[in-house]
């Protein structure tokens, strides 16, 4: 753990891991990732509490005051704290925290996007069967009317052909906006994945192992490393992404890895071809009908003896209504349009109604693994979880 750690600061973004797709970063690059980065952690660690003393002192007796009754849904108290100054406060540094990041990460890659396009072509020349485009694929209309995360374009902005700059800014970013809790390589999911799957079934080896909504790869990597003799193939809409992350896995000596452009409510694989099926903070990203597709394809493809799981963010179902609303904020003000939606359905219940067995589903916790030289958030488990944790969602065919 670096002295910064210790001190409670934020990593700094020079520990984030270097690979042959990082972009080049300045002095002044640095920075600006180095003050988002703690003042996220501030955000998140102080900053946030204020508005529970809000609530209590000032907006749940305006509330009680004008209705009769205190607040008891996350929707009365966002109502009730909509006008207050505190949570508007708050919120609004939140908000643009977000639009920071992405204006550090966007100077940062825009400027080399011909150079780090060409470095993805040169990588992707040792192999290119394994990076699989389809031009014809076409963004559903919940990805494709927003900004995730306020990102300018999504992940789908292209600026010139071959263009990866989406994934890099993405890449470059996060380490920044999860103050390394995810690790070095942002990895911390799929190696916390992998020992999870390790532990539940001690010895198995799958041979096709499919990755939903894998972005750049940064949690396909893993698995691929933990199962070197399978095949993965890392499923996603865009184009720059799976360009950037093909390139990125090469260069970081992993090739059992198949990048592949497809819409996962309907894909192009045959019924029980894929032994391990798995996502992670992908189907909050949604919708209600898309949700139901991607499951019953997931349903499709299992192999039997095979097992699924899919990592979000808890559900809302036994979380206090303040929490709840708390973690709203991403559904009202970070362009997550689906986020209370996921949060709110019961995914088991879900599964039942697509065929599964209510017997072979489960829910369980998988917490990440990152590097010792990362702060440690955990000790659950022994040692299994230094870094954040997910809700999971999933079943046994």
């Amino acid at each position: 753990m670096t002295d910064a750690t210790r001190l409670g600061c934020a990593p700094p973004w020079t520990e984030a891991g270097q690979h042959a797709m990082s972009p080049v970063a300045t002095h002044d690059d640095i920075a600006r990732f180095n003050f988002l980065a703690n003042f996220n952690k501030f955000m998140a660690s102080v900053v946030v509490t204020g508005n529970a003393i809000a609530f209590k002192e000032r907006a749940a007796p305006q509330w009680h005051a004008s209705h009769g009754a205190p607040p008891e849904t996350r929707r009365e108290i966002r109502e009730t704290m909509r006008e207050d100054p505190y949570y508007r406060m708050w919120s609004s540094l939140r908000r643009s925290g977000m639009e920071m990041r992405q204006q550090a990460g966007r100077t940062l890659v825009l400027r080399q996007m011909a150079a780090l396009r060409d470095r993805a072509r040169a990588l992707t020349a040792a192999h290119p069967e394994t990076l699989r485009l389809d031009p014809t694929v076409s963004v559903p209309r919940y990805q494709s009317e927003l900004d995730n995360h306020c990102m300018p374009g999504s992940y789908y902005a292209e600026y010139l052909e071959g263009d990866v700059t989406a994934a890099a800014n993405y890449d470059a970013g996060m380490f920044a906006t999860t103050t390394g809790l995810f690790g070095r390589f942002l990895d911390g999911a799929g190696r916390g994945t992998a020992e999870w799957l390790r532990r539940r079934r001690p010895g198995w080896t799958p041979t096709r192992i499919l990755d939903l909504g894998a972005g750049l790869g940064h949690n396909s990597l893993p698995i691929a490393q933990a199962f070197p003799e399978a095949e993965i193939i890392a499923v996603d809409l865009s184009a720059p992404m799976l360009r950037y992350g093909h390139a990125r896995a090469l260069g970081m000596g992993i090739q059992n890895v198949t990048f592949q452009q497809a819409n996962a409510e309907s894909l192009p694989f045959e019924d029980g071809c894929f032994d391990f099926i798995f996502s992670t903070m992908f189907l909050h990203e949604t919708s209600h009908s898309a949700l139901r597709n991607i499951l019953g394809e997931a349903k499709r493809l299992l192999a039997p003896g095979g097992v699924q799981v899919h990592l979000e963010q808890p559900p809302y179902r036994g979380m206090g209504a303040f929490e709840q609303f708390l973690r709203d904020w991403d559904c009202q003000y970070n362009n997550e349009p689906f986020w209370s939606a996921l949060h709110d359905t019961r995914l088991p219940d879900l599964m039942v109604e697509l065929g599964v067995a209510r017997d072979r589903v489960f829910e369980t916790e998988i917490h990440a693994l990152v590097e010792d030289e990362m702060p440690k958030v955990s000790t659950e488990v022994e040692d299994y979880g230094r870094g954040g944790m997910w809700y999971a969602c999933g079943y046994d065919s």
